[in-house]
């Protein structure tokens, strides 16, 4: 692909991000940062943990992404005794019309290219590793046929962060599946006046359909095209390795503070996320600034604070926070 077919692709990249931001506009008030996120997580092939209390549009934003994409879309209420055949689909005996029996694969939920898993920890173990296969292997197995998911296909689950009774944290090495973790925190005053104002007339927007699953393909072949220099390299393996208390580079206060730190695909999702945040900018080149943006979703949910950062108050996302800070760039190279 030659220079002038890639900006072409870069300018109608950019022109149908804006138009989906615009779409979107029309059912979802406010949340900019939230939308931009997801969308970059789409547009890597990601998967994304959306963390909020009720009430905050997380299934209308999911289900308005779905239109405006052209894609299809399911919701799978998480319930303590969902199953793993709810999900992927099971076999069923059906009759012939020459009266032979035999088995038919019905399927799942799953099967979408949009899937919305609302409140993941509401179910048993069981059952969210059966989603988490499908999420990494993107295709689901039954009685030994493994049947392909549809392209583009995502996950976007949803936690509530405030009932606890009853439920199934997600596992660490499971959490590490989603790219991002992006809180939904409420709306600013002025949005929560044009909120009611909009949504007590009885109206509902008509979303039109901005672009198609193919062009969603070709976007992201773009995104994984995007040119990281050495220099953005070397300050995303900075900052990820200051995560982790054992490094002998890791400041002080992350040594006394957390117990274990992100791993190589932190690394790669904040690698990616740049591309994508690059990308929908209209930029071939991922910067540090883009890498900054990123960190705080790609890291909330691989680092994990001990007692004294709890008794602190001290979260994930001001661990984070203050490594971007102190975490300096390398130096530019110079050529004499």
């Amino acid at each position: 692909m030659s220079s002038d077919q890639i900006a072409e692709l870069l300018r109608q990249f950019h022109r149908s991000y804006r138009l989906i931001m615009e779409e979107l506009g029309k059912a979802i008030i406010g949340q900019q940062d939230v939308i931009r996120q997801v969308l970059a997580c789409i547009f890597t092939r990601g998967h994304c943990l959306l963390v909020g209390v009720p009430g905050l549009a997380k299934t209308l934003l999911v289900s308005s992404l779905a239109r405006t994409m052209d894609l299809s879309f399911k919701r799978i209420q998480f319930t303590p005794d969902l199953m793993p055949s709810d999900i992927t689909g099971t076999n069923v005996i059906e009759e012939t019309p020459s009266g032979h029996r035999e088995f038919r694969f019905v399927e799942g939920p799953i099967f979408a290219n949009l899937v919305l898993a609302d409140e993941i920890n509401r179910t048993p173990p069981k059952t969210q590793a059966a989603l988490l296969q499908a999420m990494q292997e993107r295709e689901v197995t039954v009685a030994r046929t493994t049947h392909p998911l549809p392209e583009p296909f995502f996950v976007i689950a949803t936690q509530n962060p405030i009932e606890q009774e009853g439920t199934y944290p997600l596992p660490e090495a499971q959490l590490d599946r989603f790219m991002f973790e992006v809180r939904v925190n409420y709306p600013s005053l002025e949005e929560e006046e044009q909120i009611l104002a909009r949504t007590t007339r009885g109206e509902v927007p008509e979303l039109r359909k901005v672009i198609s699953g193919r062009a969603i393909i070709t976007f992201q072949k773009l995104v994984y095209s995007v040119v990281v220099s050495e220099h953005v390299i070397k300050y995303v393996a900075r900052l990820v390795r200051a995560t982790r208390p054992s490094d002998p580079t890791a400041p002080e206060f992350v040594k006394e503070l957390v117990d274990w730190g992100a791993g190589p695909r932190a690394g790669q999702y904040l690698i990616l996320g740049g591309k994508a945040l690059a990308a929908l900018d209209g930029r071939f080149h991922v910067s540090v600034q883009d890498v900054r943006e990123i960190a705080v979703p790609v890291l909330r949910h691989r680092i994990s604070t001990n007692f004294q950062a709890q008794a602190e108050g001290l979260t994930s996302d001001d661990i984070v926070k203050r490594l971007l800070e102190m975490v300096p760039e390398p130096e530019v190279r110079k050529y004499v």
